[in-house]
């Protein structure tokens, strides 16, 4: 079998940072890496769960929301995908990516989608973890342009 892209790129060298991984067609795939990956530092599943159910929250009900394909969790812990449509540039992104984060930094109160009747896994929540956690993805995105969203070799 062929070896997908994201397999490709060297995890020990890959920093916190926003990439484009892939294109297909009209759908860009983001890597929001939010720390570094085989580093021994792992995001909780309550820390990820609450960090997915905000940033989906938010893109969702943005001005790009009809946009929005996907936002999910890597299963690596080490960050999430966001999946869009072609038709938001990339700069739109990043400010989208940014503005969501700042969102997750400043909220306070009852998560969305976090009732027993409204997620799988309710009670596996953490939202003073998902503030610490994303800050280090939040200070190295404050000043993010196009031309960051490649990997680095």
């Amino acid at each position: 079998m062929e070896k997908i892209k994201s397999f490709t790129i060297n995890h020990d060298t890959l920093q916190v940072g926003m990439y484009l991984s892939r294109v297909d067609g009209d759908i860009n795939t983001y890597d929001i890496r939010l720390v570094r990956p085989n580093q021994g530092y792992y995001l909780s599943t309550a820390s990820l769960h609450t960090i997915e159910h905000l940033f989906a929250t938010y893109a969702r009900n943005s001005s790009f929301g009809e946009q929005i394909i996907y936002v999910g969790p890597m299963g690596c812990r080490t960050g999430c995908y966001l999946l869009t449509r072609d038709t938001m540039t990339h700069e739109q992104v990043i400010d989208l990516v940014k503005r969501s984060f700042e969102f997750i930094e400043s909220f306070e109160g009852e998560i969305p989608g976090s009732r027993k009747e409204e997620c799988g896994n309710y009670q596996d929540h953490d939202l003073f973890l998902a503030k610490k956690d994303i800050l280090p993805f939040l200070n190295r995105i404050r000043d993010y342009s196009v031309e960051n969203l490649q990997y680095q070799d």
